[in-house]
């Protein structure tokens, strides 16, 4: 049994600024006062009133994408084909075993936002934590973007994990399952409209997911708590949604610590 469970996951809320505003969650709360007469109807002869205290049941009416709140996305979300024309996963497809895992943090909250990290940056880290990555461990990338969890500031701030970077997880060490506690896996979107409109090249947008099309993964995206977690020494509970032919999952994601 684990000593210590950590939530890595942010709550889906009406009001928590994590998304732009085209596809922010809608939650509509249905009280049990207001759920009354419908859960009588269930019963003929029954009425709201013989329920306890005149109360039904509460329930949620949920609108959103799967790719609210902490979720993982599926390569499918990233191209259709792989690069040898293979169909790319969807999230009912993957194998569960990837996970539930080892994990490994890199702490990147030094860079600024919107830098490009590369593999030199990796290897880096992994010497300071005095780490070596093993096939199918989970890399967990803290930034300083979860530091304006909540505000307007989030979707604009943390770094971008880039091509190179992504396969030198992937490609060389075996990696399947990265996360991020920034909106995105690559800079922030406002950053890499800038780069294009400056340099007018595609393939420096959405570099990390692209990477995908030459070995697919997943990677998780708005994690939080990251900072408070060890280096590594630690398990990762990620189980996505099993959703038919969908891009992406969300997830309860945690972190758990064994002595």
């Amino acid at each position: 049994m684990p000593t210590k469970i950590v939530d890595l996951s942010m709550a889906l809320d009406n009001d928590t600024v994590v998304d732009p505003e085209i596809m922010r969650p809608k939650i509509q709360y249905v009280t049990q006062a207001e759920n009354a007469e419908a859960m009588a109807g269930f019963f003929p002869g029954m009425k709201a009133v013989d329920l306890p205290d005149g109360e039904g049941w509460a329930w949620e009416i949920v609108t959103l994408t799967t790719h609210n709140g902490t979720h993982i996305d599926a390569p499918w979300h990233y191209h259709s084909v792989d690069k040898h024309g293979n169909p790319m996963q969807t999230i009912d497809q993957l194998p569960l075993d990837w996970f539930y895992r080892p994990a490994v943090k890199f702490d990147f909250r030094h860079f600024e936002d919107g830098y490009i990290v590369q593999p030199s940056d990796i290897e880096a880290e992994l010497t300071r934590i005095d780490y070596a990555l093993k096939p199918l461990d989970i890399v967990l990338v803290n930034t300083k973007a979860s530091e304006y969890y909540g505000s307007e500031e989030y979707l604009s701030r943390g770094i971008g994990m880039g091509r190179e970077a992504t396969l030198f997880l992937t490609q060389e060490h075996g990696v399947r399952v990265t996360g991020i506690d920034a909106w995105g896996w690559d800079a922030p979107f406002s950053l890499q409209q800038e780069t294009y409109a400056r340099d007018k090249d595609a393939h420096a947008v959405w570099q990390g997911h692209w990477a995908g099309i030459e070995q697919p993964y997943c990677h998780m995206e708005k994690l939080l708590n990251l900072e408070t977690l060890p280096d590594h020494g630690f398990m990762v509970s990620c189980m996505p949604w099993k959703i038919k032919g969908a891009s992406g999952g969300w997830i309860r994601c945690v972190a758990m610590m064994f002595d």
